[in-house]
């Protein structure tokens, strides 16, 4: 009797896995380097870009629908304006390239269930208080912190973060049918001679009825998290956790520091206030 091996290699899994029918999902600003890569004129009114977005090993497919948010609800107004896009794609590093003629858009891989456009000078694009650029895989994993080198410098400054996010927050509130989205104003006050992180003032859906909540913050670099910062609440316990990507874009995170994944409306992304 003839006896057959096997082989069975057992290949470790990364960050930068290059995979074949990835499919990504967000709703994101229109803002220049978007419109020029998507042949958006510039004077068209324009909200919001909801993307679709699958790559391949060497290509991509790209569906948009576009237009100005119609109120109360997650659609547009006369129906918006669709395109598709079918192209070359390349990847070097941590960072896809989508081709369109002689343009060019960036993604960097934040992890492998989240990408973040990048602008034109390879930094992660600032969204807005609506939406923000972050782009969401459609079946995400388990959860995954930040894989890749993008932690900021020290702050200087006191600074404001807002955006929209999905209701999934840990310990705020889980995402139900009667909670589509949260919207959020973030404070971050630093102490004015030592630079250190003093206190926060936190506006948003779960508080409407309430005053601001106020208390302690810190940077927190154990765990998986890269200089995360942590809103502590009254008794000095961490209850919300954020992950900075840029000095403009923070990112929640679980209590692990795995990043939260969000859907085709909004992604758990806070994007600095101008």
């Amino acid at each position: 009797m003839r006896v057959i091996s096997f082989l069975v290699l057992f290949i470790p899994f990364g960050f930068c896995r290059y995979d074949t029918g990835l499919a990504y999902t967000a709703s994101t600003p229109a803002d220049l380097p978007i419109r020029n890569f998507l042949e958006i004129r510039v004077m068209d009114s324009v909200d919001f870009i909801r993307w679709k977005l699958i790559m391949g090993h060497n290509n991509y497919t790209l569906d948009c629908h576009y237009g100005i948010g119609k109120p109360n609800t997650n659609g547009f107004i006369k129906d918006g304006t669709k395109l598709s896009l079918r192209g070359e794609m390349k990847k070097t590093g941590n960072v896809y390239h989508l081709i369109n003629g002689r343009k060019e858009l960036k993604l960097i891989e934040l992890n492998p269930d989240l990408l973040h456009v990048m602008d034109n000078n390879n930094k992660p694009m600032a969204g807005n208080g609506g939406w923000s650029y972050t782009v969401n895989k459609v079946k995400s994993s388990a959860g995954y912190p930040l894989g890749t080198n993008l932690a900021p410098g020290p702050l200087k400054d006191s600074i404001i973060f807002e955006g929209r996010t999905p209701c999934g927050i840990p310990g705020i509130m889980e995402p139900g049918k009667e909670c589509y989205k949260l919207k959020w104003r973030l404070l971050l006050y630093l102490d004015s001679h030592s630079h250190q992180p003093s206190w926060y003032k936190l506006y948003g859906t779960a508080w409407r009825s309430q005053q601001p909540l106020s208390g302690k913050w810190r940077i927190e670099k154990g765990k998986k998290a890269v200089n995360g910062y942590q809103l502590l609440d009254k008794n000095e316990r961490p209850f919300i956790y954020l992950q900075p990507v840029s000095d403009n874009i923070v990112l929640f995170t679980d209590a692990d520091g795995n990043l939260l994944v969000g859907d085709k409306d909004f992604s758990y992304t806070l994007n600095k206030r101008n």
